[in-house]
């Protein structure tokens, strides 16, 4: 990998996103940071987690909006729930043909009487609100759009996703799209013709020479010459 500067870096959000870090491959906000910052320049994101904790998501967001070079995230598993909304932050967003996306409403487990429960509908409603705001920036959707699609828990495939403002394009195989140093102009059936035309004179057989007519019965040279000096001098 170039150390230069300005060189882009590659980071792997890959698992479980957390406020504290409780299994081996748990993303914190902490552990972003410090990979984050640890250089400057473009950056690409690589994406696969099952979401988490959206205080957590948040921040890291919050982070990838605040980072001064581009940053493209390229989703090649999953990018669902808390983790789809860290992918709202790329400068350019990128999906696999394979890779899903998936945003439904925030849940919370909440323990009392019915004036806790109304205060926890009230916490769920304005986190909801909070990440209306991250979608509705990339994909200039309606609020009430997005938030249809979060009751529906929507699941987008790489297309739905580019179709929806989600996401900016499909992940492509660059060996295969790069473009050849010469380019040429080609014909089939032209080519089909001057073949056929070399095989059609390979096999034709050599023409003879026509022999030449005979003069009209009857009638020798000297009389047709006779005939035309008679014409002559009527002409």
């Amino acid at each position: 990998m170039d150390e230069s500067p300005d060189a882009e870096r590659v980071l792997e959000l890959n698992g479980t996103i957390a406020e504290e870090s409780w299994f081996d491959d748990d993303i914190t906000p902490a552990m972003f940071k410090d990979e984050l910052f640890a250089g400057s320049g473009p950056i690409t994101i690589w994406i696969n987690s099952p979401g988490g904790d959206c205080i957590a998501a948040s921040q890291i967001y919050s982070m990838l909006m605040d980072y001064r070079g581009d940053v493209t995230v390229k989703i090649d598993g999953i990018a669902a729930s808390a983790a789809s909304v860290i992918a709202m932050a790329g400068t350019k967003v990128l999906m696999a043909p394979t890779a899903l996306m998936m945003i439904h409403n925030p849940a919370t487990a909440a323990f009392g009487d019915h004036e806790d429960m109304q205060k926890a509908i009230e916490m769920l409603n304005e986190v909801k609100e909070s990440i209306i705001n991250a979608y509705e920036i990339k994909t200039g959707l309606s609020r009430a759009k997005l938030s249809h699609l979060m009751d529906a828990e929507t699941w987008m495939n790489a297309h739905k996703a580019m179709e929806l403002g989600f996401s900016d394009g499909v992940l492509e195989d660059e060996k295969k799209s790069a473009a050849p140093t010469e380019s040429y102009a080609f014909s089939s059936k032209a080519v089909a013709a001057a073949l056929m035309n070399k095989l059609v004179a390979k096999a034709k057989p050599e023409s003879k020479p026509e022999p030449e007519p005979d003069p009209p019965a009857g009638r020798s040279v000297d009389e047709l010459k006779a005939h035309l000096e008679t014409i002559k001098k009527y002409m």
